[in-house]
């Protein structure tokens, strides 16, 4: 079955909860909800702003480009990340800035900051993060366990040859979705990556890579959600598949919860961060990266838990109490990606079987579509793990996003 790609083609369960407030347009957003402004309007604070009314929130999004995936759900300032201009008028009258995106600048939200906004994370917690070399630097110093690595100047071979292959090679900023990494086996793999700083890091002998969504409100707060299991498309380096909950013995689900909390305490840091962990083969468990905003892995939460990372992350921003992270059903939740070559106006082939077997299909917003680029997800929830996973690897089979000329 070929369906054209609508924005609300299919609803969310905010709006199936009954909640019509969202349905509106942006201007008839009631007076009364207090405002977020958000960096970015990707689909993470499209999702946000879905969350945001059934908890007396509205949502302001600052970006670049007109009608962004947010738009249907928030306000829109149309600006660039760092015009600081555009982020003071996103900040007036907001309780509070938040982010979608790392890209905007650490110094920008200093001076937010200093303005007297509230921004979480603030901008020392994005200083440290966006750049990965700092934010190894900052696990290490901190006594909390992570693979070995050193520092790459741009066009540094020797520093490659000196650390040894093979090995893994990161851009220190801007990199994500499987841009800025690489594996490196032989130096002519690193060509393309050592225009930029990096940093090489041990390629770790991965049993299982895992993720927790924990979060962490202005008094101190902690709430933390169950580990979840990770595979990634090794075409891209893309988040493939998350099942919930990873099967993992419970020593080792401890651990990672607990090295979770301790990274969010040492940063004193106030939202929703995924932590991302690889579980060794020789049964060590080491912090890959943290991502200080709503993240891929927690995009089950919507459906299979008790609170969404979305609405526990504007809960812990505005200082509100904490939900419960109970995990209802056991679940797996998969991205949909724009085909191989697509390209123009999204096609969604094989909607018919997502909604017969009760799934929940996300769809982003997006105008066009890109090879390997993020146009939606789809969750399953089952009686057990197994089930859920064994829907959802049928659907992502049939499910594909290509594209016609607009």
């Amino acid at each position: 079955m070929l369906c054209f790609f609508h924005p609300h083609a299919i609803a969310p369960r905010y709006a199936r909860a009954g909640n019509t407030t969202m349905n509106r347009a942006r201007s008839d957003l009631p007076a009364a909800l207090t405002r977020v402004g958000i960096v970015g309007g990707g689909q993470l604070a499209r999702m946000m702003a879905q969350a945001a009314p059934p908890i007396g929130l509205s949502i302001t999004v600052l970006d670049p480009t007109p009608d962004c995936p947010a738009r249907a759900f928030a306000e829109q300032l149309v600006g660039e990340f760092d015009d600081p201009g555009q982020l003071a008028a996103l900040s007036t009258g907001a309780a509070v800035v938040t982010l979608d995106i790392e890209a905007v600048t650490a110094a920008c939200l200093e001076a937010l900051e200093r303005s007297g906004t509230r921004v979480a994370p603030s901008a020392r917690v994005l200083s440290i993060i966006q750049d990965k070399l700092h934010q190894k630097e900052f696990l290490k110093a901190q006594g909390l366990p992570t693979s070995d690595f050193c520092a790459v100047a741009p066009q540094n071979h020797a520093a490659v040859v000196e650390f040894g292959m093979p090995c893994v090679l990161k851009a220190r900023r801007h990199g994500y979705d499987g841009r800025g990494v690489k594996i490196v086996r032989r130096l002519s793999d690193a060509e393309e990556m050592l225009h930029v700083p990096c940093l090489v890091e041990k390629l770790v002998d991965i049993e299982k890579e895992l993720a927790v969504m924990i979060a962490r409100n202005w008094r101190g707060e902690i709430a933390t959600y169950p580990v979840v299991e990770a595979r990634f498309d090794p075409r891209v380096n893309i988040l493939d598949m998350i099942q919930a909950p990873a099967s993992i013995p419970p020593d080792v689900a401890a651990r990672c919860i607990l090295l979770a909390r301790q990274a969010v305490e040492a940063l004193a840091g106030v939202g929703i961060f995924g932590i991302e962990f690889f579980l060794a083969r020789g049964g060590d468990v080491l912090i890959n990266e943290i991502s200080p905003r709503p993240h891929n892995s927690g995009h089950y939460t919507i459906e299979a838990c008790a609170t969404s990372q979305f609405e526990q992350h504007l809960r812990a921003v505005t200082d509100m109490p904490l939900g419960p992270t109970t995990l209802l059903r056991p679940a797996a939740s998969f991205n949909l990606l724009g085909a191989p070559g697509a390209h123009g106006r999204p096609v969604i082939e094989g909607l018919a079987l997502a909604r017969a077997r009760g799934a929940a299909v996300h769809l982003y917003g997006k105008h066009t579509v890109k090879p390997f680029r993020k146009m939606g997800h789809v969750t399953v929830t089952g009686d057990s793990v197994e089930e859920a996973l064994a829907t959802a690897e049928t659907l992502q089979h049939a499910l594909k996003v290509t594209g016609v000329d607009a």
